[in-house]
């Protein structure tokens, strides 16, 4: 394993991000996961929204025990729940669940019943975005499974990125990825998805703004339905 990355500082981990990202972006999702697990080792995680486990599947076969990390913010699906446990239960996978600081009841208590409704921007970043930011505190790198053909803000996604905002390096395995990729090795390895998935959810997040989309329909274009709002914040 390379040189642990608390000897790195955020400029020599910006610069290894963007050499990455240029060096990887035709390598697959195998490849770029075993750059991230020799160079970060226990300092780098992968997140989830239990959409599905794909990112969190190929990075167990690169880094066994990999942490795999899940945001549970109270308004989920019980199908994405259950996803998430069976991921803990049967993959060689380290499940982290991370909760907001406030439960549902508080939220509701400090700023009205929901506030998912009247200001889902600040919802998102009480319960989505302050606690992956805290629990990614310990680590110097994240894979997420974004993908360029999900929707035009994620057209140039890179494979290897720098998140500012995080200070962060920030690793796309699958951005080069269409559905009928996923779909292939879902088929071909047997990997648990989200049973929402084959009920008219291609994007799943909160209940209660996440909404079944028309054959036909961007992916995402069931998420905050109605509003002029496409990310929660975590990736833009």
């Amino acid at each position: 394993m390379t040189t642990t990355q608390t000897e790195r500082t955020k400029d020599e981990l910006r610069e290894l991000a963007e050499q990455a990202g240029r060096d990887l972006e035709d390598a697959s999702p195998l490849e770029i996961l075993a750059w991230a697990a020799e160079t970060f080792g226990p300092r780098f995680c992968v997140t989830s929204s239990m959409e599905d486990a794909v990112v969190a599947h190929l990075a167990s076969r690169a880094m066994p025990g990999v942490d795999v990390v899940f945001l549970d913010t109270g308004y989920h699906f019980p199908e994405t729940l259950g996803t998430a446990d069976a991921v803990g239960a049967v993959m060689d996978v380290n499940l982290i669940t991370l909760t907001p600081v406030q439960s549902v009841a508080e939220q509701d208590a400090e700023y009205g019943p929901k506030l998912h409704d009247r200001d889902p921007d600040l919802c998102c970043a009480l319960r989505k975005v302050k606690p992956l930011e805290q629990g990614l505190g310990s680590y110097d790198a994240w894979a997420t499974g974004l993908r360029r053909d999900e929707s035009p803000t994620r057209a140039n996604t890179p494979v290897v990125g720098w998140d500012e905002k995080r200070q962060k390096v920030k690793i796309a395995p699958i951005a080069r990825w269409t559905q009928d990729d996923v779909d292939a090795y879902v088929a071909e390895h047997g990997v648990l998805t989200n049973p929402l998935l084959d009920d008219g959810y291609p994007s799943i997040g909160c209940a209660p703004c996440t909404f079944r989309v028309a054959e036909g329909e961007d992916a995402r274009s069931g998420r905050w339905a109605g509003r002029n709002k496409t990310e929660c914040g975590l990736h833009g």
